[in-house]
């Protein structure tokens, strides 16, 4: 089976299990997912049948990385794609943030509880999915998914009050970003091996391999935030910076103490404009991303995503993972590199 065939057979199992929710919880979650309008009129899109895909693919490919079919992991691909939606309705409350894949986000169109509720619906039925099968395999891929959503909650804790602080390091910003995006991912590489019942070894190695492939998403997703085309991310230009965000490649910025690292300091410091501001701010914001680019932030982040790569195909080297499944991981993690979306 393909990666791409992988991808798609999620799909339905995704439908599948929302549709165990309650009539009100799911059409906020599949307006979420893309399936239906405001309205609950079928709008004919889907994002689980487009986008990157990732942690979806992470889950089916790390079965076949322990031997078994892919299929075995597609309990583990629904739970994670669950998980990670639930993290995307919760951020978006908390970020104020007004629009996602190219249309408005939950809490915008629903209010603020409605959100909180369906992402905490869709955390509970990751839960559901994994325990499905009558296989003791079960158990143990609940407790990975539970202990990484304490992993995820963690690090978005630490996100927001980033927000309060004047200045952070870049070692504090990637430990941040190993827990709100790496575990995740790092839990997508190593589930199916999970439900496949691997060894211990076979598991650590896929959990280290995703830990790194998730900071280098990060680095690429911070990167996106900065300088990605609106028509291609779905989000404001310039999100990150009109949010005062202190990304990575801006952490990254101001640890060299020059005079565009000083400029970008004393800009961060003034309050950042309220989320449904109309004045047109690109200029400026532009001005602000160029003194990132200045003082090294870019380079410095896409330099690092490269190196987190190499750091996720060192951990599979050596490890008992097949080979063939190993070969498309180590693909799948270059591919991440200098994405647009």
């Amino acid at each position: 089976m393909t990666a791409v065939a992988e991808l798609v057979s999620v799909g339905p199992a995704l439908r599948a299990a929302v549709d165990r929710l309650e009539p009100s919880t799911w059409a906020i979650a599949a307006y979420h997912f893309g399936w239906v309008d405001a309205a609950g009129r079928p709008s004919g899109s889907d994002v689980t049948g487009g986008g990157k895909g990732v942690r979806a693919r992470l889950a089916l490919l790390s079965a076949r990385a322990a031997g078994a079919p892919a299929e075995v992991g597609l309990p583990g691909a629904v739970a994670v794609e669950l998980l990670h939606n639930f993290s995307l309705v919760h951020d978006d409350v908390m970020d104020g943030d007004l629009q996602r894949r190219h249309r408005r986000t939950v809490w915008a169109v629903f209010g603020v509880p409605a959100a909180i509720l369906t992402g905490s619906a869709l955390q509970s039925l990751a839960l559901e999915v994994v325990l499905d099968p009558p296989t003791p395999t079960g158990a143990a891929a609940a407790d990975l998914l539970g202990r990484t959503t304490r992993a995820l909650i963690g690090g978005q804790f630490e996100d927001l009050a980033f927000e309060r602080r004047e200045s952070v390091t870049v070692a504090e910003c990637l430990a941040m970003a190993a827990g709100k995006t790496g575990a995740l991912v790092s839990c997508s590489a190593a589930v199916g091996a999970v439900l496949a019942g691997a060894p211990a070894d076979t598991i650590a190695a896929l959990e280290a391999y995703g830990e790194r492939v998730g900071l280098a998403f990060q680095l690429e997703d911070d990167l996106l935030g900065i300088w990605g085309d609106p028509a291609v991310t779905g989000k404001p230009a310039l999100a990150d910076l009109r949010a005062r965000k202190k990304s990575l490649p801006v952490a990254a910025a101001l640890a060299t103490g020059g005079p565009a690292a000083a400029r970008l300091r004393d800009w961060l410091a003034t309050p950042a404009p309220p989320p449904d501001r109309t004045v047109d701010d690109l200029a400026e914001l532009r001005e602000i991303a160029g003194l990132v680019e200045e003082a090294g932030g870019r380079a410095w982040a896409a330099a690092e995503a490269r190196r987190q790569v190499v750091l996720a195909e060192q951990a599979l080297s050596d490890a008992p993972v097949e080979p063939a499944a190993a070969t498309e991981l180590v693909a799948l993690a270059r591919s991440l590199l200098g994405r647009s979306a």
